[in-house]
């Protein structure tokens, strides 16, 4: 049988001030983990929905290598999307997990797969 496997970086998406008045979005140092495909909160604490919807789409690539000089790789923060809160969305690569590719598809790998 042929290794299906995979790895993902494992992520913290941390709330951070990025200039001075009040952040309208959650709390500075507010949190969230993403293993897989799986968002992780703290117990108790929530997330503004604006604010998932800025960072969002780039988690997926945020958890996939990339090149060096992309800047994917050395790009880190994303602003608040309302334009009057001083915060910022880092997003952190905090480690790798393997992941198989039959336990997360039905799809089955097949000989040009990628292509």
């Amino acid at each position: 049988m042929t290794d299906d496997s995979f790895e993902l970086y494992d992520l913290r998406v941390e709330l951070v001030r990025s200039g001075p008045g009040r952040i309208y979005c959650g709390n500075e140092g507010d949190w969230f983990e993403v293993h897989g495909e799986v968002i992780k909160f703290p117990p108790g604490q929530g997330f503004s929905l604006y604010s998932l919807s800025a960072v969002l789409p780039l988690l997926p690539a945020k958890q996939r290598v990339t090149d060096a000089n992309d800047w994917m790789s050395t790009d880190s923060e994303v602003g608040c999307p309302d334009p009057n809160c001083p915060s910022r969305l880092r997003i952190t690569r905090t480690g790798k997990r393997r992941f198989s590719h039959a336990d997360t598809t039905a799809v089955p790998l097949s000989n040009n797969a990628g292509e």
